[in-house]
């Protein structure tokens, strides 16, 4: 239920709270209970009793507080992700009523204050978990639902729509930031399998017809389930491109081999556009491995989960300061996931344990993704 989204405090699997005290950004404002009760009391004063509770997982470009039982505020924590604000505020209405899955309805618009310098956002409360394999009834029929949700958002008008951005663009466009991307994960990946596969997508004929609409960063975060996909959230990076930069879902831990067949046969994908996906996926994962690693254990994993899907394994030196990489058992049998990462030297049995392989680590202190 909505519960599992939101908690008031604490500390989680031994983190501090993230949307307080983890800084996932070098230069992003912290947000914590006291900021955004201010802001509500100074501009929307009849929303400043509400409850506040934290939503879960975090947001890396928002800090996410529920307000009540039927809002949700969401305040950029970095200056890329400020433009989300306006982008969401005119589109959602536009795009709702094309499509069978809920999305956020825009409430209102706050203005910087209280020292925080940018526009934040109050949207009405859309209910449902996170999405995750573990959890879905038939993973074959949410394969089917959120292709159905895909096509339904292809096929609404583009005019006036925001140009491609980001891993929406042709490959070509964000050759130069994903070769960064794999070079700078190169300490924990085996970079020349994941050249190998953004080769392969580089050579992959372009998008042949007119950008579509397209969400743009479709992961677990994004897509709430209750039973069924029942709402999806983040519509930042919304705009009209590529459409093989939905279809790379489809190489994250959301699906088994059963409900990638069945979402790419619903929604007609083309080898190249698969092709081209696996492209996306690379960009996504090499960028947000080294960057979150010591800050977001769920993106790691996520990470680490859609690079094997890719054949993209860990890398095999032993130099240098390392970390453990585990390998969970996963849904999947056949192609074992690499999964939380620690430091060696936080585990004093490390050692000693089986099933373990160390990889060198030096924390990243940019994102280096498509841009």
């Amino acid at each position: 239920m909505a519960g599992a989204r939101t908690r008031a405090g604490g500390r989680r699997g031994g983190w501090e709270d993230p949307a307080v005290r983890v800084r996932m950004h070098d230069d992003e404002v912290l947000v914590d209970e006291a900021l955004v009760r201010a802001l509500l009391r100074d501009q929307m004063p009849e929303l400043a009793d509400r409850a506040l509770t934290v939503v879960e997982p975090w947001g890396t470009d928002n800090a996410i507080w529920r307000l009540g039982d039927d809002l949700v505020v969401r305040l950029p924590r970095i200056e890329w992700a400020t433009g989300q604000v306006h982008r969401e505020r005119s589109w959602l209405p536009v795009l709702a009523p094309h499509l069978s899955v809920p999305i956020p309805e825009p409430v209102a618009v706050g203005e910087p204050g209280r020292g925080y310098p940018w526009a934040w956002a109050v949207h009405r409360w859309l209910p449902g978990r996170p999405a995750s394999f573990e959890d879905q009834r038939d993973p074959v029929r949410f394969a089917a639902d959120l292709a159905r949700f895909v096509a339904e958002l292809r096929s609404v008008p583009t005019d006036g729509a925001p140009p491609a951005r980001n891993r929406a663009r042709p490959l070509r466009e964000y050759d130069s930031a994903t070769r960064t991307a794999i070079a700078g994960a190169a300490h924990l990946i085996d970079a020349a399998a994941a050249l190998a596969v953004w080769e392969e997508a580089l050579a992959a004929p372009p998008h042949p017809g007119p950008p579509v609409w397209v969400h743009g960063d479709l992961d677990g975060n994004c897509l709430l389930v209750d039973g069924r996909l029942g709402g999806v959230v983040d519509w930042g990076s919304a705009c009209a491109g590529d459409p093989a930069v939905e279809v790379q879902v489809v190489w994250s831990n959301l699906f088994d081999d059963d409900g990638r067949r069945r979402f790419v046969d619903d929604l007609g994908v083309d080898d190249a556009t698969l092709t081209r996906s696996r492209g996306a996926a690379i960009n996504q994962a090499c960028a947000a491995l080294p960057y979150y690693l010591d800050t977001y254990p769920l993106i790691v994993e996520r990470s680490w989960h859609k690079l094997a899907a890719l054949g993209v394994g860990p890398a095999t030196t032993t130099a240098g300061t390392r970390y453990r990489v585990s390998s969970p058992p996963v849904h999947d049998t056949r192609n074992p996931v690499p999964g939380v990462v620690q430091r060696e030297d936080e585990i004093r049995d490390a050692p000693d344990r089986p099933g373990l392989e160390f990889v060198p680590v030096a924390r990243r202190t940019q994102r280096d993704e498509a841009s």
